[in-house]
């Protein structure tokens, strides 16, 4: 775990280089969650972030993986839901996001997937408050379908825990 917490780190901390702002601060860490701050252009910006606990198949070559839940009050974005797939996803394709009973379609682009819309990242969010586990598919541009199991223990703190660092 805290090799992914370093992997983390150096995506956002690279992203915040280029403006020249701090570092990201760790507010916590909640079960199988963590919980970050940081500011970019002078306004703060937290997140959740997990790595998956299991990932098939096992024997294709990836990048980091990770979903990242965001809280940017500035912009006035509350739990945007991200998922990094650790490879560009097929052109065109969409990733499927399971919690319980409820599925999500998320749309691509390249390494990333999310939610089509704030409605529902809110319903992707309130799912994850209730859920055990998400599990996310996906397809690789070389045709590979991938599955991706995040645990949600700790996810509700980890967000309470976003949502009052970035107040």
């Amino acid at each position: 775990m805290r090799g992914f917490i370093a992997l983390v780190l150096a995506s956002v901390i690279g992203a915040a280089a280029v403006h020249a702002e701090e570092t990201p601060k760790l507010i916590g860490t909640y079960g199988d969650w963590q919980a970050y701050t940081y500011n970019e252009a002078g306004t703060p910006i937290c997140y959740a972030a997990s790595a998956p606990k299991d990932t098939k198949p096992t024997n294709v070559r990836r990048g980091d993986i990770y979903v990242l839940v965001t809280y940017r009050p500035a912009q006035r974005i509350v739990d945007e839901v991200s998922v990094y797939a650790g490879y560009p996803y097929a052109t065109d394709s969409k990733a499927k996001a399971t919690i319980g009973n409820n599925t999500f379609i998320l749309f691509t682009e390249e390494e990333t997937a999310w939610a089509t819309d704030i409605a529902q990242d809110k319903a992707v969010a309130a799912a994850m408050v209730k859920g055990l586990t998400m599990v996310v598919r996906g397809t690789s541009r070389r045709g590979t379908t991938t599955t991706d199991t995040y645990s949600l223990a700790g996810f509700s703190q980890a967000r309470e825990a976003v949502r009052k660092a970035c107040e």
